[in-house]
């Protein structure tokens, strides 16, 4: 076999790995069950914010 054809599988082989890998991974993350969002109770309130200069200011 020549260089050029020893590489090429070598990286097809590795691409196969990559591949069944993100599989697993993805099914890992997918029997979880289901994602809930956080509750609202726990996000903390809104923050007043002052502004930095008192004239307002267009920018283009």
């Amino acid at each position: 076999m020549n260089r050029g054809k020893i590489v090429a599988i070598i990286t097809g082989a590795i691409a196969i790995t990559i591949a069944i890998a993100y599989l697993f991974f993805v099914l890992l993350l997918d029997t979880r069950g289901e994602m809930k969002p956080a509750p609202i109770t726990q996000i903390p309130s809104a923050i007043a914010v002052s502004p930095l200069s008192s004239t307002p200011t267009t920018n283009y």
